[in-house]
């Protein structure tokens, strides 16, 4: 199974994942991707570190290159989140951008046949009205790009709208 779920910063979004994680089968893999950029990021990551002790989950930290990544053949995993791994994919330490559409949809595609049930959480980042700079708008598209590609493809889909899933596709788990 591949649920995928979207929704605006703040909705609810990884707490409704990770307890649907646990809802489904063991064991419980947690892709984390956060690049520690700076004190905030880095403060952050351990914040979250310390929301997921005790709940079962086994957490690989990975910020590119998710398809490399050896899952249990069984069980749930978790990808969480799609915007910090495609900019992660995107933009190299200078700033530069790397066409990075295909090698993430490959390895999601990875991810996916490596096991049982994959969860992807994600962000609903064009529906602001945009104003960005080119390199942000470019950034937009790629993920929304993603984002209709797993969509499509995936069995089910929430968007979280102040912490209450809406079934968009497929059937409440």
């Amino acid at each position: 199974m591949r649920i995928l779920i979207t929704g605006g910063s703040g909705s609810g979004k990884s707490t409704f994942a990770e307890r649907l994680m646990q809802k489904l089968s063991p064991p419980y893999t947690y892709i984390a991707t956060m690049h520690p950029f700076d004190d905030e990021s880095k403060m952050k990551i351990v914040r979250h570190r310390n929301m997921r002790a005790g709940k079962g989950f086994c957490t690989l930290e990975r910020e590119t290159d998710v398809g490399t990544l050896d899952l249990p053949r069984q069980g749930t995993a978790l990808l969480e989140c799609m915007c910090n791994l495609t900019a992660n994919e995107m933009f190299d330490d200078e700033g530069d951008i790397r066409d990075v559409y295909g090698k993430i949809l490959q390895d999601i595609a990875t991810l996916e046949q490596a096991c049982e049930t994959l969860i992807v959480v994600t962000n609903d980042v064009g529906s602001d009205g945009g104003g960005y700079d080119e390199k942000t708008m470019r950034y937009v598209d790629v993920l929304g790009r993603l984002n209709r590609a797993l969509a499509t493809r995936f069995d089910c889909v929430y968007e979280l709208v102040s912490g209450i899933p809406v079934v968009l596709k497929g059937e409440l788990v």
